[in-house]
């Protein structure tokens, strides 16, 4: 197999295939998260577009392969992965981190030379410029448990489950170390358009940093302060699924049957 179609099904999951669909949609999860939170969102934007969600090492299928404990590292990798998807107009949404992964990937596109991303959406993630000086208490198990719990984004049975925890720890842990070392590069702006969500009670965001994500594009800019902390999208699932489709295609062209939910899944959001 070619090393580019490697790369492709190795991080790449397609659950509803749309070889019609005139744009595609590269989902990437949050911290500790999987391809399949992005599950339902898929099938409710299938046919019109293809949902594309990217699987991160170190979890379910890819569950033995070692963590990338780096965002840099990460979005080359992806990038890889999505480089020769260029037969249709990409775009790219990105929850918590997954947004700065999506911003890193965007950035890799235009300096590649290759077309802008028709769109990046950008959710429960303050802008790069915005550096906190954060110091969550993560060092042990205990102390990530209780983040993961102030965070509401995981299932509380998995985080009572010790065997379960045991599975899911490492890669959050990785995920977090990535996060808290993300070192953002001044003076680098993309020239796409970015739409930016946020929850109005979200711990980890203000909506003044969301706002900040118009000085990262010499693109237009819309921001979208929606009911809920952190992991507002799972309860305002139906209106994010909604914004989707109202920026990439018109709304009558999706699919109004099956899930359109997204659901909890092991998270962690610095």
């Amino acid at each position: 197999m070619p090393q580019a179609a490697e790369q492709l099904q190795k991080w790449v999951r397609r659950s509803h295939p749309a070889p019609k669909a005139k744009v595609r949609l590269v989902c990437l999860p949050h911290a500790g998260g999987s391809a399949s939170f992005y599950f339902p969102v898929s099938k409710a934007l299938a046919p019109a577009v293809e949902v594309l969600a990217i699987q991160y090492p170190g979890r379910q299928d890819r569950r033995h392969e070692p963590n990338i404990p780096s965002i840099p590292d990460m979005a080359d990798q992806i990038f890889a992965a999505v480089r020769p998807l260029d037969d249709r107009p990409l775009a790219l949404f990105g929850h918590s981190m997954g947004a700065v992964l999506a911003y890193e990937v965007a950035l890799r596109m235009q300096d590649a030379g290759l077309s802008s991303p028709v769109r990046l959406f950008t959710s429960g993630r303050r802008a790069p410029s915005c550096r906190r000086d954060e110091r969550i208490p993560v060092e042990s198990d205990e102390q990530l448990v209780a983040e993961l719990r102030k965070l509401s984004g995981t299932d509380a049975t998995m985080l009572a489950d010790p065997e379960l925890l045991e599975m899911i720890m490492p890669a959050i842990r990785s995920d977090y170390d990535a996060v808290l070392s993300y070192q953002y590069e001044p003076g680098r702006k993309l020239d796409c358009p970015v739409t930016v969500l946020t929850g109005d009670s979200d711990p980890r965001v203000t909506v003044d940093e969301a706002a900040a994500w118009e000085h990262h594009t010499t693109g237009p800019t819309d921001l979208h302060v929606l009911p809920g902390g952190h992991f507002y999208l799972v309860n305002q699932n139906e209106r994010v699924i909604g914004l989707l489709a109202e920026r990439l295609v018109p709304q009558d062209a999706v699919a109004s049957h099956g899930p359109r939910g997204l659901t909890s899944a092991p998270s962690a959001s610095p």
